[in-house]
């Protein structure tokens, strides 16, 4: 696609380290080119973001409900792709995808929901595991990676139980635990900590910035404002699909 005024897109320029499969050390991990993402009926989500995010980041999406951040990051994850515009996440066009290489992407992008999505007739240890799994990992070395990853979000006890039994706190700590077991380059939280309260949005947020210290590249739609000046890092602003504000780390209003 063409980018303004007939000339060549951005994300031409890295079209030969696509093509080969390398990415440039310094490059962003996550790249918008102009995106607009529409849906029938005059419905418009995104109008004309561009935007960068590099290895080790968090961001914090904020907005108004309906401002267009869950629509950002299912584009992300390719769940959805651009009406115009490109994305670039880890070198690829998500855009151009075909259906069989998405899986691929999505063991690189980890994904947070605010309804947990955990299967509840499977333990905490089988829910978590389905990362692993579905990759085809050997069963002794998914059971020492689980079992890990669960010692660090503070789980390894509740590892039996199911779902159901669980906090609402405890089910959020197994839903970030899952993708984090495949050490994701980039993780994706939408509303994590919705419907939490104050003690554990704390909790959840300390184990995603953690991840960011370890160099995930990280980004959390959130509306809470107290959670944003507490981690006082970088904040994209959305209204009506159109990125209106990006305030860097420990900047402010």
């Amino acid at each position: 696609m063409n980018g303004r005024d007939g000339a060549a897109p951005p994300a031409s320029r890295f079209a030969a380290s696509r093509a080969s499969g390398v990415r440039r050390s310094n490059e962003p991990l996550v790249r918008l080119f102009h995106v607009t993402k529409s849906y029938g009926g005059g419905n418009v989500a995104l109008r004309d973001v561009s935007l960068e995010v590099r290895k080790g980041e968090l961001v914090f999406l904020t907005g108004p409900s309906g401002a267009g951040k869950t629509t950002l990051m299912k584009l992300l994850f390719a769940a959805e792709k651009p009406t115009e515009g490109q994305i670039l996440v880890l070198g690829r066009n998500v855009g151009r995808l075909s259906e069989r290489r998405v899986p691929a992407l999505r063991r690189r992008v980890g994904v947070v929901f605010q309804d947990f999505k955990l299967i509840p007739t499977r333990t905490v240890e089988q829910n978590v595991a389905l990362a692993l799994e579905v990759v085809g990992r050997p069963p002794r070395e998914v059971r020492s990676k689980v079992f890990a990853m669960l010692r660090r979000v503070g789980l390894q006890h509740r590892r039996h139980d199911l779902p159901p039994a669980l906090s609402g706190g405890e089910q959020q700590r197994v839903a970030l635990a899952r993708p984090l077991l495949n050490d994701p380059a980039i993780l994706v939280a939408d509303e994590p900590t919705g419907n939490l309260d104050p003690e554990l949005t704390i909790e959840i947020m300390d184990l995603i910035a953690a991840a960011a210290a370890r160099g995930t590249t990280v980004m959390v739609a959130t509306h809470d404002q107290n959670l944003i000046r507490r981690y006082a890092r970088r904040t994209v602003r959305l209204e009506a699909g159109r990125l209106v504000e990006d305030r860097p780390a420990g900047g402010g209003r």
